[in-house]
């Protein structure tokens, strides 16, 4: 059987959450935490690995609530995201507080991660779609192309909004083969009575086709790309442009470049399923009621594994 990863990412700092690490929020009716249901959507599509991305902080707390229930029936292993883990000849600037975005977390993963892998957010419920296509695309050969050879689920983006407020999704573009040719990283995504749009700071809203495609960080990625990452930081870090305060390094900037210079092909493989998750407090209420139904409509058991 081939070695496949699936890499959560549940390092981040939830800002717009409040209080509590939103990543070991529980919310499923037995108590469970929203990768819990990732993790089981993962094993049963086939992935056989499991890597963790979390602050350091947070290990033995984090090994209690999610790692040791699973830590008998697949492979676990840990990487530490840290705000002051920069490359040679660089400084954690005073005043910074938050690591430095996804794309500085799945760096943390060089030496633990050597094989395909798939990399998720820790605080998004995908639906089982996306786990089984990214696995049949990692395990199956492509062609060989002088380029990298990545996939993405693409969601539409009428099923990844919240009711709370705005959200950040990588807005993406695909042709007619169903390859990404961008993906911009897009703030301020609301509802509307159409369907989508992205709110301006002067109140008014962009309309957009609700049926775009958008990245949900629901990637597809050979181990080699975690090498590109880390040259890539090292130029994010030297722009001057850079708000060394609030800038992030992010994976949809950084697969989106290498797309554009022609450098990879992204497959989208298009999902149906609706996302839900925690960007804000007020979230939890609706995810527990959804994990309440999925449990009820025989989706998953009384108990996950």
């Amino acid at each position: 059987m081939k070695k496949t990863a699936l890499v959560i990412m549940a390092a981040g700092i939830g800002s717009r959450f409040g209080g509590g690490i939103k990543q070991l929020e529980p919310l499923g009716p037995n108590g469970e935490v929203i990768m819990e249901y990732s993790i089981h959507d993962a094993l049963e599509a086939g992935f056989n690995k499991v890597v963790f991305i979390i602050r350091k902080e947070m290990e033995d707390y984090f090994k209690q609530v999610v790692g040791d229930k699973i830590s008998g029936i697949c492979e676990v292993a840990y990487a530490y995201q840290n705000i002051d883990d920069l490359p040679a000849g660089f400084t954690n600037p005073e005043g910074r507080t938050k690591p430095w975005g996804t794309g500085q977390a799945v760096l943390a993963c060089k030496g633990i991660v050597n094989e395909p892998f798939m990399v998720i957010n820790a605080d998004d419920y995908y639906g089982k779609e996306g786990f089984k296509a990214i696995h049949e695309f990692l395990v199956n050969e492509q062609p060989k192309l002088k380029q990298y050879n990545f996939c993405m689920a693409g969601f539409i983006i009428k099923n990844t909004l919240s009711d709370n407020g705005g959200v950040t999704r990588g807005v993406c573009s695909v042709n007619a083969d169903k390859y990404l040719t961008s993906c911009v990283e897009t703030g301020n995504l609301v509802k509307t009575a159409k369907g989508a749009g992205v709110a301006n700071d002067d109140g008014t809203v962009t309309e957009i086709d609700p049926n775009t495609y958008v990245s949900m960080n629901m990637w597809g990625l050979t181990p080699d790309f975690i090498d590109v990452l880390e040259g890539g930081f090292v130029d994010f870090l030297s722009d001057p442009n850079l708000n060394k305060l609030k800038g992030e390094y992010l994976l949809p900037g950084v697969i989106g470049e290498l797309v554009t210079s022609g450098k990879a092909s992204v497959k989208v493989l298009e999902t149906n399923d609706r996302w839900f998750g925690v960007t804000y407090g007020e979230d939890k209420y609706s995810v527990k009621e959804e994990f309440v139904k999925l449990h009820a409509n025989g989706t998953y058991k009384k108990t996950l594994y």
